[in-house]
């Protein structure tokens, strides 16, 4: 389990602290579409780059489930340090599949790294002297800039005419790639989702691992249990937990525009169900954790993980359409925090993880009636 006993590693103190700071500086963090220099710099100092680093590196160790709180908790304060802070974490994560070098790389100075990551394979690699040479355009890498490097997913030809080409991530310092400020959404704003360039850069062999090391879950390189997760387990997590503390922000921010105002059976009544519908998603993200944390990586369990999550996303969307509705005119006023977390939600639950159709419909449907007909 972790360092998730008696008193963690210390996250969830510094993330209370963080979401203050966060707060504070959200209105100005939308209107520049970044995040403050002195947000990211104690995201880094709370521990969220070093949650998942090895302690061989000074890493923490830690376990899905603190993380998660920790998460949930930065939200409350503002949807876009939680989202980055997040993704610092699973980012080393992700990174901990390199060769034994490429961890000193990335950590050998400082286990608080922060990586940057582009999921989506949008690259092409082909072999060279001591590894590899990468040109690409990587689109919505959240957190590029304040990340020390970047770690992109690219396709390397097959050596065979007819065989699909393999898949692979390509770890790159900062100076080794260069950003398109092309993140232009109208929520989310300051996550400063970017686009990568890469021309023609050669990334040393300790410094890529195949794809599929990550999705199955085995590392070869590191015996932490976190090191060890299949993909599919930790089924949107990384993205949802945000949205939860966000949406929990909302009802903070609602429930203030609406005290001291006459209250009407119809407010009262959308604010329940509202807070119904956040409690509900925030069970379904830590029921999420237990299962990694407890490594139980049975088919039905993982797909779980991916229909809790995107029905989360579901159901924090409905619950912040009840809260707009429920505070009328003056929730939508631009200097209000509820329209900034309203624009914030919609966002982030557009992502591709948080959607059905990308693997809980198909994964779930089958626990729940049996492999489809072919």
């Amino acid at each position: 389990m972790g360092n998730d006993s008696g008193n963690g590693t210390g996250l969830l103190p510094a993330a209370d602290k963080l979401r203050l700071l966060a707060a504070e500086h959200a209105p100005e963090a939308d209107r520049q579409r970044a995040l403050a220099p002195v947000v990211t710099e104690a995201l880094t100092e709370a521990g969220f780059a070093r949650h998942f680093v090895a302690g061989r590196w000074g890493g923490s160790e830690g376990t899905f489930g603190e993380l998660t709180r920790a998460v949930l908790t930065v939200g409350e304060g503002c949807a876009a340090t939680a989202w980055c802070a997040s993704l610092a974490a699973y980012s080393a994560r992700f990174a901990a599949h390199l060769p034994a070098e490429g961890h000193r790389a990335l950590w050998g100075q400082s286990p608080d790294t922060v990586i940057a990551t582009g999921l989506m394979p949008a690259g092409r690699a082909r072999a060279a002297d001591g590894g590899w040479r990468l040109t690409g355009r990587w689109a919505y890498v959240s957190g590029i800039d304040f990340a020390d490097w970047a770690l992109l997913c690219g396709a390397v030809a097959s050596s065979h005419d007819d065989g699909p080409p393999e898949l692979r991530f390509f770890a790159l310092p900062q100076g080794a790639f260069s950003v398109e400020r092309t993140w232009d959404s109208v929520g989310m704003r300051a996550t400063g989702s970017h686009t990568v360039v890469v021309d023609d850069t050669l990334v040393p062999d300790h410094l890529s691992f195949a794809r599929t090391d990550m999705l199955s879950g085995r590392n070869a390189t590191s015996e932490v249990p976190a090191h060890n997760v299949p993909f599919q387990a930790v089924g949107g997590l990384t993205f949802i937990a945000p949205v939860v503390g966000a949406a929990a922000g909302a009802l903070q921010a609602a429930g203030g525009l609406l005290t001291g105002r006459k209250r009407t059976v119809t407010a009262e009544t959308k604010l329940v169900r509202a807070s119904g519908r956040i409690d509900a998603a925030r069970h379904l993200v830590e029921q999420n954790a237990g299962v990694l944390d407890t490594r139980a990586f049975t088919p039905e369990l993982m797909a779980r993980n991916e229909r809790n999550a995107t029905f989360s996303a579901e159901l924090l969307q409905g619950a912040l359409e009840l809260l707009v509705r429920a505070t009328g005119t003056g929730g939508l006023g631009e200097t209000h925090a509820l329209q900034r977390i309203w624009r914030d939600v919609t966002s982030a639950t557009s992502h591709v993880a948080l959607q059905y159709d990308t693997a809980a419909r198909k994964n779930y449907s089958t626990v729940l009636l049996g492999p489809a007909d072919t």
